[in-house]
């Protein structure tokens, strides 16, 4: 990425037209290190496609500008951070980009307002808007910040790529109505916006509820059709067990599992088969006990 000349040219002629013959020519400054170390680093990631390369002359020209005055090429600091920023994400080194721009400036609330930007923008891509949650909310709520043109931009930023996906709604609210950056048609249209993503959330957790609910009802149901199959086959083997035994003891397991139906809640209609297998069980063991007509003893 080489300087045109024009573009140099340009500040001068805004300072009052073209120059006269009779004026002396103004030098212009000579760029500091770390601004060619920039210029570097921006070749090295557009032109030459060297990820690493222009990450690591990045890092170079911070170390030259930590010997130079806090305030001292802002810009450059800015245009560092964006190329370093690129550079990552190109090397699929995205999760480290909040940690490598922090590392210069220290504090969250003192990232300028574009690369907070881009770090929102990157995090929100890559489907992880909660790694820069709490580095944004300390950007927004530094009173340094709340007076610079970029507020309300990074505000609605943070609205619709953080707070929105992240479901924190409540912090939505008092973010636009406590915002005096909004203005009254832009709090209408973010609040209008939090509410339609409050009715959704509704919806979703009560869809999930109704799904988890017949999930479980199936699941009982199919529990409870396999318990009354066991009993039933259970049943059929005790019944076809009774008369292999004397009156007495047939009489005894069919009273146990008289009590055994009863205490599995005999009021539901699924207890109504085998109440009335009980029935014909007693039936047919009063029948077998019986002798006929014909076999009764005849008395003189």
């Amino acid at each position: 990425m080489k300087s045109d000349p024009a573009t140099f040219a340009a500040p001068l002629r805004a300072l009052g037209g073209a120059l006269r013959s009779s004026e002396p020519v103004r030098a212009v400054p000579a760029p500091s290190a770390a601004a060619l170390l920039l210029e570097e680093a921006a070749d090295l990631l557009v032109v030459n496609l060297d990820f690493g390369a222009a990450l690591r002359t990045c890092e170079r020209a911070w170390q030259g500008l930590a010997e130079e005055p806090a305030g001292a090429s802002l810009e450059v600091k800015c245009s560092l951070c964006v190329v370093g920023i690129q550079a990552l994400a190109e090397m699929d080194r995205w999760r480290e980009v909040l940690s490598w721009v922090l590392q210069y400036y220290q504090a969250p609330e003192k990232l300028p307002p574009k690369v907070l930007e881009l770090c929102v923008l990157l995090y929100s891509k890559m489907q992880e808007p909660g790694a820069v949650l709490d580095g944004v909310r300390a950007w927004l709520q530094d009173p340094d910040n709340q007076g610079l043109p970029e507020y309300r931009s990074l505000a609605e930023l943070h609205l619709q790529r953080v707070l929105l996906p992240l479901g924190l709604l409540s912090e939505a609210e008092e973010l636009v109505v406590g915002s005096a950056a909004f203005s009254e048609k832009q709090r209408l249209d973010a609040l209008q916006a939090v509410s339609a993503a409050r009715q959704q959330q509704t919806h979703g957790h009560s869809g999930s509820e109704e799904t988890r609910t017949l999930n479980q009802e199936g699941s009982s149901s199919h529990k409870f059709l396999s318990l009354l199959t066991l009993l039933r086959h259970l049943w059929d083997s005790a019944v076809s067990h009774f008369f292999s035994l004397p009156f007495s003891k047939s009489l005894l397991a069919a009273l146990l599992l008289c009590l055994l139906v009863l205490r599995f809640d005999p009021a539901s209609p699924r207890s109504l088969p085998f109440l009335y297998k009980l029935a014909q069980i007693f039936q047919r063991i009063r029948e077998a006990m019986s002798p006929p007509l014909c076999q009764l003893p005849i008395q003189h």
